[in-house]
């Protein structure tokens, strides 16, 4: 049964299941949710705990030992895989299946931890024999646009009240890295009295800028239209020394994507079916954002966008004149809805 990383706790006060399966990458939410199973497990009473690091060549009868294995201390125990970004192979699903065939019988209990899992890993057969006995916690990145109301209910949990424009403030320092602004949560509960009210000036003065930029942060932001957000994040990757092709790969890649979603579109075809024909498939989650940006972008500013990031790849290829940081910033800008710093007239000139 799937549950999410903030309803685990819950979940696990009302039973403690066979098996937990903690999958994805962001480190601080698993982290929380490993540590919330190992938390309910020693409250009922499982006292030995046996680890399993899964390395490159590991041998999966391993598991089977360790499960086979009576305990020392009582009678159950907790048994942790961690499998990272490894990948499971055949003999790492034949071994889960057959483990999961063998639940009715054990007492123990078992925590997956590992990287992302995809829908077809999802429909697996050994996913499918384990999750009928427990659970499955996905553990996704917060959303940018949740992220104050995510940090505001995070500091109750350090006895901080964060007014919402603190937490926002949080956000912008250290988007994407949620385990710094936890660090930067504790530092302030360190500082301040018991249940203290935390106001903007505190964030301000007191917490470091620990933001963490990719380019797949920039390409959501300019899909959602968040041109103060693009902007940060440009500067971001400049200044963390992101070349720039590669910025510039991530923004024609959403272009080209967005030219094919329009052709589609004229042809009749339906926005869902549209996103279902691009390669990769635009999933369920991405596709507001995609549908946000067909409806500001028509067709033909995409074409002078794309002309735009031709020239760029000219300029990084040391053949055009064109300036390529405020460039890339102005590409991007432009594709979020605003208008560059550059003058759209010298622009036209450029291309022409």
């Amino acid at each position: 049964m799937k549950v999410f990383a903030d309803q685990l706790p819950a979940a696990l006060d009302k039973q403690l299941p066979k098996v937990v399966i903690v999958a994805g990458d962001e480190p601080l939410q698993h982290r929380d949710a490993c540590d919330a199973l190992r938390q309910a497990a020693r409250q009922a009473g499982i006292e030995e705990r046996e680890v399993v690091d899964v390395e490159p060549n590991f041998a999966w009868g391993k598991l089977l030992e360790v499960a086979n294995n009576l305990s020392l201390f009582s009678t159950r125990k907790l048994i942790e895989v961690r499998l990272g970004n490894q990948k499971l192979g055949q003999e790492g699903t034949k071994t889960l299946a057959q483990y999961g065939e063998q639940l009715a019988q054990s007492e123990d209990v078992l925590l997956i931890s590992m990287g992302k899992l995809d829908a077809r890993q999802q429909k697996s057969a050994w996913f499918k024999t384990l999750d009928k006995h427990g659970l499955f916690v996905p553990v996704w990145p917060v959303d940018s646009s949740r992220l104050g109301f995510w940090l505001r209910d995070r500091a109750g949990r350090h006895g901080l009240q964060l007014d919402l424009d603190a937490a926002r403030l949080l956000g912008e320092h250290t988007e994407g890295n949620l385990l710094a602004a936890d660090q930067e949560l504790q530092k302030l509960a360190l500082m301040l009295p018991p249940n203290a009210r935390v106001g903007v000036e505190s964030i301000a003065q007191g917490v470091d800028d620990s933001t963490r930029f990719d380019v797949f942060n920039l390409a959501d932001a300019c899909l959602k239209g968040e041109t103060s957000r693009v902007s940060r994040i440009v500067y971001g990757l400049r200044s963390e020394g992101v070349e720039a092709p590669i910025v510039l790969w991530a923004l024609s890649r959403e272009l080209r994507t967005l030219l094919s979603i329009h052709q589609h579109l004229d042809q009749g075809q339906s926005f869902e079916h549209a996103c279902k024909a691009q390669k990769p498939m635009i999933f369920d989650k991405r596709r507001p954002a995609y549908q946000k940006a067909i409806a500001r972008l028509p067709m033909k500013r995409l074409h002078k966008l794309l002309l735009m990031s031709q020239r760029l790849d000219l300029a990084i290829k040391g053949a055009s004149p064109v300036p390529l940081w405020p460039g890339l910033h102005d590409l991007a800008f432009t594709l979020a809805g605003g208008r560059g710093m550059l003058a759209e007239s010298a622009w036209t000139y450029r291309l022409h």
